[in-house]
């Protein structure tokens, strides 16, 4: 029982446990392979194994050159950040927006409501459809619908067309919040992955604080409507380097698998078709699938081959004008009702809904700032004009960066101490310490704040309550992605679409917030948000003990097994 957490003595090695020993750190599936028939990193990672292997096709994505994926990464990044703006970038000017609309500011915080909900519906839509067909046409649909939107949304004179523009934008914003993480996963190996999940966060956060901070000034010289102008221009000019630079990346790729053949045996095809090699006293493999990859091509079906390691003839390499294709075929043989339904089972696994209701009351009550800022600064004590209310904003931005900067090198030290603590065997539940952290943020920032503004302190006192929130949600998500990506690393696309229906809980909160705030004030109603906070934290305590063994049970289940993982 290593630092409180209850072993599992039903299962020999339990989903997410890892041995990181020098003798031991090969995944499951690698095990039995000899090392030198495993593909290495380059550079200063040319001793560690590449997880996932990369098959030998040059159109393999873990095969692309490196500044071709940290392109694709800027380009998608960047897009996040606008997308993350685009939602609460009204927030300074919400007195003089509901003036100019003819309705009160309860309604207009009704409009950002209303956006939220959609947006947690499309979730549902399009990550399974992005599973199904790829990521490509589903960027590329999104980006032309902010586009459209955001036109929209600079033309409106009146409150139900702009209602509907907030709606029908929440299409476009889905898969720049959630996709960009499995398409993370498309394009790098393990030992890549948590830098690039990192720079994708900050633009995202600092596209959600930093957006509030710019439209204040836009706002007060221009009007509302050329904050939809500048969002126009800025996706008109992504929306034409997602076509031409951001490729298909999803990839059917199969699996290796060690097969054992007798001493004389000759190269040839095993009964399912797989290639294999037949050298006495080898190791062999073949392909786990029997079908794979297969795509659309002058009208002929063709095949992706991901041959295995030491061996076969490859595919050519792309063009530039086949890369550009919009529809590349099917990615998954999974019936589409089960790739619908998967997020909504995987949000009962005990960690998910653990990281749903940390991820999701944290960002809840974050907005739950932007929609209340507006009403709290504009009036007495502060008086704050539109431009300064935005520069509230400025605190929240440097205080996720900082955090960003702080909390991935701090979870992967914690993580890599208790492992050597632990006799080289790492668990999941080492991500969780640095709740800790959060919940110190948090108390500050939720409870700090509410009582700053009943009081009338300086502006000082609230402004750094709200970035110490902002920076608690920095920490607290960086637990729940490193957690849940660790113990479900097959499941990590309806993880993610799971978690992210957290803006249910947004949208049920800032329907009415301004009323509540009214009704009972910010003392009240900032105490109560961080008591929910910290009550919904303390959560962390049980899973710290019981997670590895609800590991296990679901690992264990043969019917959660079959319907979560099964391709058919």
């Amino acid at each position: 029982m290593p630092f409180g957490i209850l072993e599992c003595k039903k299962m020999e090695i339990v989903p997410g446990t890892a041995f990181m020993s020098d003798q031991d750190d090969l995944p499951p599936e690698f095990a039995d392979i000899p090392r030198d028939r495993l593909k290495h990193g380059t550079g200063r990672f040319k001793d560690v194994i590449l997880v996932p292997q990369p098959s030998d096709s040059p159109n393999d994505p873990l095969n692309w050159p490196q500044y071709q994926k940290e392109v694709i990464l800027l380009i998608v990044s960047f897009t996040a950040a606008i997308v993350g703006a685009y939602g609460p970038m009204l927030s300074p000017g919400f007195v003089e927006i509901a003036s100019n609309l003819n309705i009160t500011v309860e309604i207009l915080s009704q409009a950002t409501a209303w956006l939220i909900f959609t947006l947690a519906m499309v979730l549902f839509l399009t990550n399974p459809l992005a599973k199904l067909i790829g990521r490509r046409p589903i960027f590329i649909m999104a980006i032309m619908v902010m586009f459209a939107t955001s036109v929209w949304g600079a033309a409106v004179k009146e409150y139900n067309s702009f209602l509907a523009s907030r709606i029908v934008a929440a299409l476009g914003m889905a898969p720049y919040e959630v996709l960009v993480q499995c398409t993370i996963g498309d394009m790098y190996f393990v030992h890549e992955r948590a830098t690039r999940i990192a720079v994708w966060n900050l633009f995202l956060l600092t596209g959600i604080s930093g957006g509030a901070l710019i439209a204040g000034y836009i706002i007060e010289r221009e009007g509302y409507q050329w904050t939809f102008g500048v969002c126009a221009i800025l996706f008109g000019v992504l929306m034409v380097l997602v076509v031409l630079f951001v490729p298909e990346t999803a990839y059917r790729r199969d699996g290796v698998v060690v097969v054992p053949v007798e001493e004389g045996s000759v190269e040839g095809e095993d009964e399912k078709g797989g290639l294999h090699q037949g050298h006495a006293g080898e190791v062999h493999m073949k392909l786990a699938r029997e079908h794979d990859l297969r795509h659309v091509e002058g009208g002929e079906t063709a095949m992706h081959t991901s041959y295995p390691v030491g061996g076969g003839e490859v595919e050519k390499k792309h063009t530039y004008l086949q890369s550009l294709r919009v529809f590349t075929g099917r990615y998954s043989y999974a019936p589409i009702w089960k790739l619908f339904v998967r997020p909504v089972v995987l949000l009962f696994y005990p960690a998910v809904l653990w990281g749903f209701l940390i991820y999701g009351t944290t960002l809840t009550w974050i907005v739950v700032f932007s929609v209340v800022n507006a009403v709290i600064f504009t009036k007495p004590p502060y008086n704050f004009s539109i431009s300064e209310t935005g520069l509230i904003s400025l605190s929240p931005f440097i205080m996720t960066a900082i955090g960003e900067i702080i909390s991935g090198p701090l979870n992967d030290w914690i993580c890599i101490y208790l492992t050597k603590k632990n006799r080289g065997i790492y668990e999941p539940e080492f991500r969780l310490p640095l709740m800790i952290v959060a919940v110190i943020l948090g108390v500050v920032g939720f409870y700090g704040f509410g009582a700053a503004v009943e009081y009338e302190t300086h502006w000082s006192g609230p402004v750094l309550c709200f970035g110490f929130a902002n920076m608690s949600l920095v920490f607290a998500s960086t637990c729940v992605f490193g957690y849940v990506v660790d113990s479900y690393r097959t499941l990590n696309e309806e993880a993610f679409v799971a978690i992210n229906a957290r803006n249910l809980l947004t949208f049920g909160l800032t329907y009415f917030v301004n009323e509540w705030l009214a009704a009972q004030g910010p003392l009240v109603v900032f105490c109560i948000l961080g008591s929910l906070f910290l009550a919904v934290c303390l959560l962390t305590i049980p899973l710290w003990i019981f997670g590895k063994r609800i590991r296990s049970f679901t690992g264990r289940n043969e019917w959660l097994q079959r319907f979560m993982n099964d391709d058919s």
